[in-house]
């Protein structure tokens, strides 16, 4: 069944779809989008399901993400589009592109890869699970509880985006986060092509992440016939974060060529 994602649109012009990764929100991309609507395109940044402000639901992989992000299209009249996706995004893009094509007129891929991936984030989870919503009485308490069993503050305060306080008292996460623990394992999973796609695609990794390999990129560039991988220096999985700058000149040099 179809649901209504929450979005945000700036700027006017060629459409280009912006897909946030795990635990993110569309406002993790509202720089980019700002710094695309002075080069004359239109951003439509998009809550996937089960984050931000889009409905929580009661199942989560790729191939109902992709229904999901068709469905919006469809309901919007964008019959094609730029596809940007980061992490978790950029496999709804590359399941998007596996179903549909002809929808997508370029696609970057943002430090993912088509491959299944074991994992990594249970320390996310314990800490998000031992906050007590119902009892803190501020930010700062669910901060420092974040904090003592994470010791990265940059990942905490990604995470704090995600708190919110409810109106009868008490705070919740805007994400679902019993859902996404459930389904984690749809969210590491493999996406498969039955065939090539030739798709534009541009894949872009950080040089000190390890979410795509040296020897991912002969599978990858056999199923994207027509692809090309850059890797962006001093940066890591979160490469709009370390190394925005660099990130957008790649990006825009690709979708303007």
């Amino acid at each position: 069944m179809s649901i209504s994602l929450n979005h945000k649109i700036i700027g006017q012009g060629q459409p280009i779809v912006i897909l946030h990764g795990l635990f993110g929100t569309l406002d993790n991309w509202a720089t980019f989008a700002k710094k695309f609507e002075d080069r004359g395109f239109m951003s439509i940044l998009i809550d996937q399901r089960d984050h931000g402000r889009s409905p929580h639901t009661d199942h989560f992989d790729y191939p109902t993400l992709a229904e999901d992000l068709n469905d919006f299209l469809s309901d919007n009249w964008i019959h094609q589009t730029i596809l940007i996706g980061h992490s978790m995004g950029g496999k709804t893009g590359l399941q998007f592109v596996s179903q549909y094509p002809s929808n997508v007129t370029k696609f970057v891929c943002i430090d993912i890869g088509t491959k299944q991936y074991q994992g990594g984030h249970q320390d996310i989870f314990e800490a998000l699970f031992a906050v007590p919503l119902d009892s803190i009485q501020s930010r700062d308490e669910a901060q420092d509880i974040l904090m003592q069993h994470i010791h990265d503050l940059g990942t905490v305060q990604f995470l704090m985006k995600n708190l919110s306080r409810r109106k009868e008292g008490g705070f919740e996460w805007k994400m679902n986060l019993d859902l996404l623990h459930r389904d984690y394992q749809n969210i590491l999973a493999e996406v498969k092509f039955d065939s090539p796609c030739d798709v534009e695609t541009l894949f872009i990794r950080g040089a000190n992440s390890s979410y795509i390999l040296n020897e991912d990129i002969p599978k990858l560039q056999s199923i994207f016939t027509n692809s090309r991988i850059v890797t962006i220096l001093d940066a890591g999985h979160w490469i709009h974060v370390d190394k925005p700058n660099e990130l957008f000149d790649e990006i825009i040099a690709f979708i303007q060529q």
